[in-house]
Order: C-alpha cells, then structure tokens, then sequence
C-alpha cells in the first residue's frame, strides 16, 4: 500500500498554518470540484483533496499522522486519536463525490478507531461527527434533506458492527460553514441499545459565483470601462434574487460595494460583498479599434505616470 503524502497533495510545507491549510485546500477544491472543473480526473482529484484536509486540518489527526511519517507500516501499533469516527457525508440528490469513501492508505491508519476503542464504548453510547456539504442556497432557503450513513454500533458481547442509516435531517435557514447541528440519539449504539449523539458539521460546497464568511457573501462582478468610469446602475445576482446597484462614477477594478442584509438569513442577517472588476471588451473590430485610438488621444491617460515618478524618486 502506497504512503500518500497529504502535503505535497495540497502544495503545502510540513509546517503550514492552519490559515494556510484552509486557503489550500479552498482553492483546490474549487479547482476540482466536478460540477464546476473540466480536469479529466476531477473527480478523483477532489476526493484525495478531501482526504488530505480531512487529516491535517484536525490537528489531532495531523499530529498522529505527523508521528508515523513515512513508516506509516508501523500503523499495526497505531492508536487512533480521538474523534477518529469523523466520516465526510453528502446529502442524497446531491452530487455524488464519494465524500466517505476514503482511500486504503486513510482507512489504515484512521479507520480502525472505533474498533480500537471499542473496549471503553462497551458501557456508554457513542457519539459521532459526520461532515456533510450543502449549497449556499441550502443555507438561505433552509428545508430538510435526507442524509444516508453508516453507523457504528456494538453487541451485547461488544463486538462492532456498521448499520446503514437514513436521516430526515432539517437544515436551518442561516446556518454558517463550521456549524454543527445536533441530532439528539442519532449517533452509533452501545451496549444495550443506548444511543450516542450525532453532530452534523455543515461546509458549503464551492459555488461559482459567492464565497461565504460567516453570514457574509462575496463575489466578484465584471463592469464596463464605460459603467466604471461614469457610473451606471447595473443588475447583480444575490441568494435572494437580482438586485439593483449603483456603481459610482470613477470607480475602479478592486473596488468593494455593500448590499446590506444581502447575506445569509440572521439575526442580524449577513451582508453581500461586491468586488468590482473592469472588463474590456474585445477589439476585434475596426470601429472599436477606432473607438480606443480616439479615447487614448482625447484623454492623454498614462496609467504608468506615478509609478514611473516615484520609480525615479527612488532610483
């Protein structure tokens, strides 16, 4: 079985923050995501991703794995860490990327703690976490969804078995990336019928469009040379619909515009941050080649002046 080095898969050093485990792996799983990327091995790709975050963004996990390095083959004395039962859970009629279905190498290694610590479950009920990704639309709308799992639970000689388990789970309008939601006896099954908790831990799948922090939305939208420079009221997609907005006159690529309230539903709701990004149009025609050549002689722009001046200044 081959070693898989989750920090070479997400392009970071041994030593990455936890900041930078997070941007890694946001932008890879952008990148790869198979509703959104044409890669040929997408789809496989956005599965080791999500193995390799899935280890080293849970620092206990990162610190077992960083304690049998290489020679992971010494894992037949390895003692999962706690919270090795995590699993990664899709909501059915969503897209199926094989969230749980993680690799022989992962299973290895992690896959065992629930069996290794079954000797202290045998007289208590056992909690567990799961993963699940929803859209943001999930998140602003609300409604239920129907999760299917595998629950761990044991025997009356304390023996562990897996149990296929499906869910009516209701999602509450508003809630945030990193939230869990608690569903009270619906966790794995000790010893005599007690069940655990289960903890649903929420993360957005990437969207096209927005990026969400906290209750806030971003996105970036493209404008006109024309609307930018002299203002122009322009038509921007929100959770909630198109809305109107004012780009002020002179505005330039970069530049951040609030919809407030425009975010994710609370208490107080979130707000929508548009960051504005100029787009030239092609010149591929002569009467638009003309139409520059006539902008450039009548407003004798130089883009360069104060960087070439402070350039000298310092030269």
């Amino acid at each position: 079985m081959q070693y898989k080095d989750y920090y070479k898969i997400l392009g970071i050093p041994r030593d990455a923050t936890k900041e930078q485990i997070k941007r890694a792996y946001r932008k890879l799983a952008r990148k790869y995501h198979p509703d959104v990327s044409k890669e040929p091995d997408a789809e496989a790709r956005f599965k080791e991703v999500n193995e390799a975050h899935e280890v080293l963004h849970d620092p206990e996990k990162r610190a077992a794995y960083d304690r049998l390095g290489s020679g992971w083959q010494a894992g037949e004395e390895f003692r999962p860490p706690p919270g090795a039962g995590t699993r990664f859970y899709h909501f059915e009629g969503g897209p199926d990327l094989g969230g749980g279905n993680f690799s022989d190498f992962f299973e290895a290694l992690f896959g065992g703690g629930l069996r290794s610590g079954a000797e202290s479950m045998r007289t208590r009920a056992m909690d567990q976490t799961a993963r699940v990704q929803i859209g943001l639309e999930d998140s602003y709308t609300g409604g239920s969804r129907t999760l299917q799992l595998d629950m761990p639970e044991l025997d009356d000689q304390g023996r562990l078995h897996s149990r296929r388990k499906t869910l009516r789970v209701q999602i509450p309008q508003g809630v945030t990336e990193g939230q869990q939601i608690r569903l009270a006896g619906q966790g794995g099954t000790g010893v005599g019928g007690r069940a655990g908790d289960l903890y649903l831990e929420i993360q957005f799948t990437p969207h096209r469009l927005y990026r969400a922090d906290g209750r806030d939305v971003h996105m970036t939208l493209p404008v006109s040379p024309w609307e930018a420079a002299l203002g122009a009221m322009v038509s921007v997609p929100t959770l909630g619909g198109p809305v109107s907005l004012k780009v002020p006159a002179g505005s330039q690529s970069g530049r951040k515009l609030r919809l407030k309230g425009r975010g994710l539903p609370g208490s107080p709701p979130g707000d929508q941050y548009v960051t504005l990004q100029i787009v030239l149009p092609p010149a591929d025609t002569e009467a638009v080649q003309k139409a520059f050549r006539d902008l450039a002689r009548v407003a004798a722009f130089d883009p360069r002046r104060d960087s070439e001046t402070d350039h000298g200044r310092t030269s």
